[in-house]
């Protein structure tokens, strides 16, 4: 394992690393303070307008839970395919699933528009998150 390199420096491929987790950790609280301000304010009147203000912001909180719950699931199957593919390709992957996810969140038309199906995307693209960013913690360990 490399420490330094002798006189005390840190090596550029330990400072890379360090500086590429502080990106994907800052990335992950920005969408994790943006989604929860989203569902205390936004989308109950968006995705849950026939249940009542209280109803709506649980069931909108919820979405947010079910982002959490995803997250072992996601350490799982990355974590066992990063071994034997490789962590990489992996953490790739789970980078794009998270970004098309959030994307995706951010296009996703109101019940309004849809009915009952804009929930449970939103509940489908929350589980690809968590799924997404569990990978992300468990690849490139």
């Amino acid at each position: 394992m490399e420490r330094t390199d002798g006189a005390g420096e840190i090596p550029n491929s330990v400072r890379k690393v360090v500086v590429a987790s502080f990106i994907g950790t800052t990335i992950e609280w920005y969408d994790y303070f943006i989604y929860g301000t989203a569902a205390a304010l936004v989308f109950p009147a968006l995705f849950f307008p026939g249940f009542g203000e209280t109803t709506g912001t649980i069931l909108s909180y919820t979405t947010f839970a079910v982002g959490f719950l995803a997250r072992p699931l996601g350490g799982l199957v990355f974590g066992h395919y990063g071994d034997k593919i490789g962590r990489k390709s992996m953490l790739v992957l789970t980078l794009l699933i998270m970004g098309v996810a959030t994307f995706l969140v951010g296009c996703l038309p109101t019940y309004a528009a849809i009915g009952v199906a804009a929930p449970v995307l939103l509940v489908v693209l929350r589980l690809l998150q968590g799924i997404g960013l569990g990978g992300e913690w468990a690849g490139p360990s």
